[in-house]
């Protein structure tokens, strides 16, 4: 049995569904509200680009144990964006929370606190993680301090950690929440979504 099987996780707010190929036009619709994929330091995918990046993410989780979802708005139930679990260390139990976007429209409604909460709910609770990692870009200061909120700590920067397609480098910014950290955390996006 692999260590992340498929599973849908279900929300006030919003539904975590896994990815498949039919998911494809709903995402172009999602990612050309607020045309997401002009943010440079992101990896949104343009329109054309829309079924090789679900290829990319169905792939990752055929070989490596990843686990892609699309995010679905209760109000509406469209889908407004995309977000997995992978780096996935089984024997370590541990993993990383990304390959995260959403929608203009779905940004600052409670959607992405909410899909954090569940997605580190089902990785603490059930897969019993001991860490679940979240990584960013350096110029990405709206992601940064996303991360922050939900009470990840930083663990450092990785400089020079990758070479993005136009030719220029990332610098990683790494930050974890762990075990003992979970149940702080936990409250604390559960006030967040109360309020």
């Amino acid at each position: 049995m692999a260590f992340i099987e498929p599973v849908t996780l279900k929300g006030r707010l919003a539904v975590l569904e896994p990815l498949t190929a039919t998911h494809h036009d709903a995402l172009v619709a999602a990612a050309s509200d607020g045309e997401l994929w002009k943010l440079w330091y992101t990896s949104v995918p343009a329109p054309a680009k829309t079924r090789d990046y679900i290829e990319t993410a169905l792939d990752m989780r055929d070989r490596h144990g990843a686990m892609p979802f699309v995010i679905r708005d209760n109000r509406n139930g469209d889908v407004v964006g995309s977000t997995r679990y992978f780096n996935v260390d089984a024997a370590n139990r541990r993993l990383e929370i990304g390959h995260t976007w959403h929608a203009r429209s779905a940004q600052r409604t409670g959607i992405n606190t909410e899909c954090k909460l569940m997605l580190l709910a089902h990785a603490f609770e059930t897969l019993k993680c001991i860490a679940v990692e979240f990584r960013t870009h350096w110029m990405n200061q709206q992601s940064r301090a996303a991360i922050a909120r939900l009470g990840a700590k930083q663990d450092g920067i990785l400089r020079n950690h990758q070479i993005a397609s136009d030719g220029s480098y990332r610098d990683t910014v790494v930050f974890s929440i762990i075990e003992s950290e979970w149940p702080a955390v936990k409250r604390h996006l559960q006030f967040k979504l109360e309020r």
